[in-house]
């Protein structure tokens, strides 16, 4: 077992001081649970740096976040069988390793830094702060740990810190005061619209704070439902970037330190240019999907095609993500699909190069329908028939994934989903659903954004992926004679507005009606976000991208009696 951290504010011993210190920050993309492999790509980046520290990500071994993994004591013992090898391998006098870890302290289950040099364990320092909140639950499997001092590494003072450490002040200045002249962040942080600025003025803060540099190691890849973008960097003491890795991509970029009268100083390194705006979101896409394929093994994915923009963008960001070969698009004409749809759906897939198949509904539907009517006898069509098409498209879609072992992706969108605008066993069936976070006004935007743009790593065409009629027609379901959506809905750019206030900002109806919404509008889809509750716990995941991402962000009871209380 690793050495127990120093009490806060100890002074420690250490090693006589040097000049220069190279360090490197190598941003990987494990998988939860695959320790092996985990451990192989901190070896491969390893082999890839003549630096004398190589930092890693938080729990890079394990896979961030492992969840209830880190309660079964074999996978905690293949942890630190991973551990003890790389610290091993570290005799060689090659890089040390700075590696995160699930590690035993005791009769405590830390969440740990350890340092891994000269063949050995040579420190660990576990983590503070535990988050419990949106997608965080880390208290639940973790025991937190008090404040530590910095770490010794060849002559110089390292102050460790892991991911929430760094959103508050307390961890860097038990640091500052002990002694430590390097802070350095191990972080597990998801992405989600504006995080970025978020994490780079915190960043600021603590060096401000503590008149400190600091270095940020982040992960990059696709786990469940949470899409990691990397950008690592490094902050000099005047709280200026030194260094930037790239967004979205594995990168490894050295930095040197120089130690000076007034602290360590940092030599500029490589600085990335990051996406922004809806660039950003999109790689966020692109790289929850493909993780989330990769990661379980399927051979590629199936898209119902309709001619709408919901699945034409699910397509694109299918292909952009794994390659038009593997991507199957079908289209399932029903009695009320139009040509326009059927054309529209074809041009979407020549123009992304995907395979598509077509697949008639009709007969099927009849089937159904002359099944059903002896018990349907006396009671006129409703949204019943027309949930039947969305069913038999499901079973269609479900028995090719079944036959292929190719994945389907789920089309829709945060706004129907919301509101429960769609059907269960039906268009929601899936194993994947991309836009689950996306409003229905930014899936607009989105398309017409990667029309006009293909990001770095997209695998689609450079031009055009949708076909402008799908952007510009207004959106159908196509489920009943001359149907659209706004039948049903408010305009989209009203209803999302008003989502958006419920969800994201969890304001009262009171508060959204003053903000120049129609009191019974804002009533009606309050009771329909309510009443949706249990089509969503059976919703596939998707990728979060603001934050409130329903399932892990925002946890709502199923029966909820507040729903039918006026005062809200």
């Amino acid at each position: 077992m690793a050495a127990n951290s120093p009490p806060p504010f100890a002074a420690p011993r250490f090693a006589a001081m040097s000049e220069s210190l190279r360090i490197a920050l190598a941003q990987i993309d494990p998988t939860v649970g695959d320790v092996d492999r985990n451990a192989d790509l901190v070896r491969e980046a390893r082999a890839r740096t003549g630096a004398d520290l190589a930092v890693f990500s938080e729990l890079v071994l394990s896979g961030y976040p492992p969840e209830d993994l880190v309660l079964r004591s074999a996978f905690l013992d293949r942890v630190e069988a991973a551990v003890r090898a790389l610290a091993a391998e570290t005799a060689d006098g090659g890089p040390a390793l700075l590696v995160g870890a699930p590690w035993r302290d005791g009769g405590a289950l830390r969440n740990a830094a350890l340092l891994l040099d000269g063949g050995a364990v040579k420190a660990a320092r576990f983590k503070h702060k535990l988050p419990d909140y949106g997608v965080f639950d880390e208290s639940r499997v973790f025991a937190a740990a008090p404040p530590a001092g910095p770490a010794a590494f060849r002559g110089f003072r390292i102050g460790l810190m892991l991911c929430e450490d760094m959103w508050s002040p307390d961890v860097a200045e038990t640091l500052s005061e002990s002694g430590a002249e390097l802070l350095v962040a191990l972080n597990g942080s998801p992405f989600e619209k504006g995080k970025e600025d978020r994490r780079a003025a915190l960043a600021a803060a603590r060096v401000t704070e503590t008149g400190l540099p600091l270095i940020y190691v982040n992960q990059v890849g696709g786990q469940d439902e949470l899409a990691f973008d990397g950008a690592s960097f490094a902050l000099d003491s005047a709280r200026a970037v030194r260094a930037m890795a790239p967004s979205w991509r594995p990168a490894v970029v050295e930095t040197r330190w120089t130690r000076r009268a007034d602290g360590l100083a940092c030599e500029p390194a490589a600085i990335a240019l990051r996406p922004e705006g809806r660039g950003q979101t999109y790689r966020a896409l692109m790289t929850g999907l493909r993780g989330y394929v990769e990661k379980n093994g399927f051979p590629g994915v199936v898209v119902g095609l309709s001619g709408g923009i919901d699945s034409a963008l699910t397509a694109a960001v299918a292909v952009d993500a794994l390659s038009a070969e593997r991507v199957r698009c079908v289209r399932m004409p029903s009695r009320h699909s139009s040509a326009h749809s059927l054309d529209d759906a074809a041009e979407c897939a020549r123009l992304l190069g995907a395979r598509c198949d077509t697949l008639p509904i009709e007969a099927a539907h009849a089937a159904f329908e002359d099944t059903l009517a002896p018990l349907f006898a006396g009671r006129p069509p409703d949204e019943t028939e027309e949930n039947l098409q969305a069913r038999v498209r499901g079973v269609l879609l479900m028995a090719l994934s079944n036959k292929t072992g190719w994945m389907i992706v789920a089309t829709g969108n945060k706004s129907e989903m919301s509101v429960g605008y769609a059907t269960l066993y039906g268009d929601m069936c899936g194993g994947f659903a991309v836009l689950k976070d996306v409003y229905k006004t930014e899936v607009f935007a989105l398309a017409r954004w990667r029309n006009g743009a293909r990001p770095e790593g997209a695998l689609g065409p450079a031009g055009r992926a949708i076909p402008e009629n799908i952007l510009v027609k207004p959106p159908s379901a196509e489920l009943k004679p001359d149907q659209k959506d706004e039948d049903s809905l408010p305009p989209y750019n009203v209803l999302d507005d008003i989502l958006e206030k419920l969800v994201e900002d969890e304001r009262s109806a009171p508060e959204i009606v003053a903000s120049g919404h129609d009191p019974a509008t804002v009533a009606r889809i309050r009771r329909l976000l309510y009443l949706a509750e249990y089509k969503r716990r059976q919703a596939p995941p998707g990728v979060k991208i603001g934050p409130r991402a329903f399932g892990r962000d925002r946890r709502y009871p199923i029966v909820n009696g507040f729903v039918h209380a006026e005062a809200e």
